[in-house]
């Protein structure tokens, strides 16, 4: 059984702050707890816009609080993003994450994610060397 806290996460290796600013995710299980996924607990911040592309993953997004949108970039679609939303990026979609207010969203990857990864330059995460 695993069992962490969220405040336990703050100020370790599990908490990863964007290079740029816009995020900050704690990470509550990663590929080393081998449940085959991993889970953040993300916040975006109020005002950003971050390009995003998982070439590797699947991500599925729960937004707990906060108001924003997501611009699909293959469609040119935009939905809107407040507390009570799911948004799922399983064709691995290039799109624009977008904050009014600070998003708290609870994000589950698969495969899941090692630990420190931060968005390349072309907004996806690399898959790890095994």
């Amino acid at each position: 059984m695993i069992v962490r806290r969220l405040i336990d996460l703050n100020e370790t290796d599990r908490e990863v702050k964007a290079p740029n600013g816009n995020w900050v995710s704690r990470r509550f299980l990663l590929k080393g707890d081998n449940v085959g996924f991993s889970m953040h607990d993300t916040l975006i911040h109020a005002g950003t816009e971050t390009y995003i592309w998982y070439k590797y993953h699947v991500e599925a997004v729960y937004c707990v609080s906060g108001k924003g949108e997501i611009e699909n970039l293959e469609t040119g679609e935009i939905h809107n993003i407040s507390d009570g939303t799911i948004y799922v990026l399983n064709l691995h979609e290039r799109h624009y994450l977008r904050a009014y207010e600070t998003m708290r969203l609870i994000c589950v990857f698969n495969p899941p994610i090692v630990g420190n990864e931060v968005h390349t330059e072309e907004g996806y995460y690399d898959l790890p060397k095994e």
